[in-house]
């Protein structure tokens, strides 16, 4: 049977995400003397590397210190409480090395804390749950300053899959709404929006550290490729409205790619293996694309999701909860090399 994409392609594609995945992560973790003890364990408890191609090294911003950088360290991660001196002048060394640098404060104000350490207040993170923001905003923060080691991040630190997926799932889901809205050929778009949506899932696969073999590729490819749904729609929607079919379209194409890369981390995060997680995040596309061209047929309005919380799985899937996942302790203290 002839796979409905390029297996080349998507064999490429898996190669690149394992290599990808093994890149060397440096961080640097900056740590005030009075910063809140619940931080600093949290940062401890996420920040464990899973593997030797990942170094974490914490020091402490010792008054009258000036804490220096490796020549390759990726980012620095600064746990402040007052905002010392030693530490604003740690964190202004790191900048002028080109270094991202994250500043995390708990129940502090940020634009002051910001003006106070003279650190730009964007990469000023603060949050009154310790827990929300590591996990949250600077999980997010990492997948958008260090977007070249997204896959070797989340390989590392479990806590960042979730974040390293969604920025995936994004992506590609805003590449195949514009695929749909400019092509002009009938059915042309549609090798190109498969092959997207079988490397998102092989991102996501990566992300969660899932198995990237040759035959799980091959079914991969299937699964994805097998779904018709996107060209039918389209169809209908020149022919139903040839004046603005092409904008909804476009929608549609994202919406169908953004439900099936929320189905696909709802699944990991449930702990399902990379073959259930293909068949059901299909499904949830499917679903949504069978919802979408049901409703244009009765002449309703189509509404498109703003975002991944916004997305519908299939009745039959929509009562399951995703558990979280988290990452092991990190027992040792003070100044480390892992």
């Amino acid at each position: 049977m002839a796979l409905p994409v390029d297996i080349r392609e998507i064999t490429n594609a898996s190669k690149r995400a394992r290599e990808e995945r093994e890149k060397p992560v440096r961080i640097a973790v900056f740590v005030d003397p009075d910063a809140p003890d619940v931080l600093i364990e949290t940062v401890r408890d996420r920040f464990r590397p899973q593997s030797a191609g990942a170094r974490l090294h914490i020091a402490m911003a010792e008054p009258g210190l000036i804490l220096t950088l490796a020549p390759d360290a990726d980012a620095v991660i600064a746990l402040v409480g007052s905002g010392t001196p030693a530490m604003a002048s740690s964190l202004a060394a790191a900048r002028e090395d080109y270094v991202p640098t994250a500043l995390l404060a708990l129940g502090r104000e940020r634009d002051s804390l910001a003006r106070q350490l003279d650190h730009p207040v964007l990469d000023t993170l603060v949050d009154d749950d310790a827990v929300h923001l590591v996990e949250a905003r600077l999980g997010d923060w990492l997948a958008d300053r260090l977007s070249s080691k997204r896959l070797a991040l989340a390989s590392n630190f479990a806590f960042m899959r979730k974040a390293v997926a969604e920025e995936s799932v994004k992506a590609t889901s805003f590449q195949n709404a514009v695929i749909g809205v400019v092509a002009i050929i009938p059915g042309a778009d549609m090798p190109i929006m498969t092959a997207n949506q079988a490397k998102m899932l092989l991102q996501i696969a990566a992300a969660y550290g899932q198995p990237l073999g040759a035959e799980r590729i091959k079914e991969l490819a299937v699964l994805v490729g097998g779904g018709l749904a996107l060209r039918t729609i389209a169809r209908e929607l020149l022919a139903f409205l040839p004046g603005i079919g092409w904008a909804l379209k476009g929608g549609i194409a994202y919406a169908g790619t953004l439900a099936m890369g929320t189905a696909a981390i709802a699944y990991f995060e449930s702990g399902a293996d990379a073959g259930e997680v293909l068949r059901h995040a299909t499904a949830a596309r499917d679903h949504a694309m069978a919802e979408a061209r049901a409703r244009l047929r009765r002449g309703e309005r189509i509404a498109l999701p703003r975002a991944a919380s916004e997305v519908t799985l299939p009745e039959h899937e929509a009562g399951n909860e995703a558990a979280g996942l988290s990452g092991p302790r990190l027992d040792a203290a003070g100044s480390s090399d892992v």
